[in-house]
């Protein structure tokens, strides 16, 4: 089992026009472009994805204090009198 030889190759492409015709094989060749470029996309946003939960996980790991030793972070309220 191997790659498949000038003939071989042949035979397959006459039974694929006789399956589908050869109206139909440019749009079946459109559709599985398609399908791949969004599998692509797809593989790419995951990977990104990846690399963001990973950076916000630093993040929040940097951020974090020690309990007990945490300032108070808000501000004094101040009346305003007219």
């Amino acid at each position: 089992m191997g790659i498949p030889s000038g003939q071989e190759l042949l035979v397959i492409l006459a039974i694929v026009v006789l399956l589908f015709g050869a109206k139909k094989i440019p749009e079946l060749a459109k559709g599985i472009g398609k399908g791949i470029k969004n599998f692509k996309a797809e593989m790419k946003n995951d990977d990104l994805d990846d690399v963001e939960i990973k950076t916000a996980q630093n993040d929040t790991a940097k951020k974090v204090e020690p309990t007990g030793t945490a300032a108070s972070t808000e501000t004094p309220k101040t009346s305003h009198q007219a």
